[in-house]
């Protein structure tokens, strides 16, 4: 009961923002963006991207030489000692 309800929450949530976001596109027609603030927006798109990737390549990097195994036994070894 508790999945499905997270579901359609999330869902939910998703359609809300999804539709505010679609608001605030379609009400700023008239809107001119300078040469700075192109050159701004696609220097953070860049640069977001660039964080993004970078940190999804530390995380692959750190789970295939084995530096989340330690932490993955404590937490197993935790929840053993929570269930004794």
């Amino acid at each position: 009961m508790y999945r499905i309800l997270t579901i359609v929450t999330l869902l939910g949530l998703g359609a809300w923002a999804t539709w505010y976001a679609a608001e605030v596109w379609f009400s700023l027609d008239n809107v001119q963006l300078s040469f700075h603030g192109n050159l701004a927006m696609i220097l953070g798109v860049v640069l977001t991207l660039i964080v993004g990737c970078g940190l999804m390549i530390l995380m692959f990097y750190s789970s295939r030489r084995g530096h989340d195994d330690g932490v993955y036994h404590l937490v197993e070894n935790s929840k053993e000692d929570d269930e004794a």
